[in-house]
């Protein structure tokens, strides 16, 4: 099977959300005047990133009745779409979230599970964090969500995997930091090596939309890709700027590559639960949230 994939690269206005929605939907009419199947949006598209105490004037309580996801409803019946939010829940407490939107369907809402406080990033102390790494299925095969942070560790990925998913779609609003040698942010050197990482440990297709644009002084890049299970680049958008790049991909690709390397038919998952427990008994080092 072949997917027509869209990465709607956008530049998304902090807090205003009808303005936004409006972003989204012309894009993803773009998008399906192109024939694409899926469409991809940034980390928080629908809201913008430095949100702070704005989040609960922003947030959204996820169903067909609310007027912002009765629109993207609506216009699933013609294409896929992954679009960011702040998810409300029923006690109040607000996710960075990412919602697969399919056939006028909510198939899947990720919540972000790794909130990073250090450095320019503050999100642990105005969101709860996600409890759940879940693949789901779509009509194209089974695929998973991740968000910024979520796949700067390798714990979410490594599960997605385990639990079926061929396709990941990696979600940001990653903001450029440093130099390489080469005339290239290092922030996007090393995410685009990580999501070529993940393409070929875990011999799936890693799709990765950031956005653009400034925000209260954060720089976001762009330079959007998708690699194929051999960890060959199919595309990249433009850095610095907002696009719509398009790709296909073609998920015969899975069975080529895992049967010239079975990596995941070899992977000895007792092996890791059994390790993993014998860590956390030993000294409770390893802890978490």
């Amino acid at each position: 099977m072949k997917v027509k994939l869209a990465l709607a690269q956008i530049n998304t206005r902090l807090g205003v959300v009808e303005k936004n929605l409006e972003t989204h939907l012309a894009q993803i009419e773009k998008a399906v005047g192109e024939g694409s199947d899926l469409v991809i949006f940034p980390e928080l598209s629908l809201t913008g990133y430095v949100l702070q105490d704005l989040a609960s004037a922003v947030a959204r309580k996820l169903s067909a009745d609310d007027p912002v996801f009765k629109e993207l409803l609506s216009v699933s019946k013609n294409i896929d779409i992954v679009a960011g939010f702040v998810e409300e829940d029923k006690r109040n407490r607000f996710y960075i979230s990412s919602a697969y939107l399919s056939r006028e369907k909510v198939v899947h809402v990720h919540r972000k599970v790794y909130l990073p406080t250090y450095g320019l990033f503050d999100e642990g102390r105005f969101f709860a964090w996600g409890d759940s790494t879940a693949a789901f299925d779509t009509r194209f095969g089974r695929a998973g969500i991740l968000i910024c942070e979520d796949f700067w560790h390798i714990s979410p990925p490594y599960l997605l995997w385990l639990d079926g998913a061929d396709l990941f779609l990696f979600t940001s609003a990653s903001p450029g930091r440093g130099l390489t040698t080469e005339p290239q942010l290092s922030t996007a050197y090393w995410v685009e090596s990580i999501n070529r990482a993940y393409a070929s440990i875990f011999t799936s297709f890693v799709v990765h939309c950031n956005r653009v644009g400034y925000e209260d002084g954060l720089h976001f890049w762009g330079g959007s890709t998708v690699f194929n299970p051999d960890g060959d680049l199919l595309a990249k958008a433009p850095q610095e700027k907002e696009s719509l790049t398009f790709c296909e991909i073609d998920l015969n690709e899975l069975h080529r590559t895992r049967a010239r390397l079975p990596l995941l038919r070899d992977e000895r998952t007792a092996l890791v639960q059994r390790e993993l427990n014998r860590i956390l008994s030993r000294d409770g080092s390893a802890s978490g949230r």
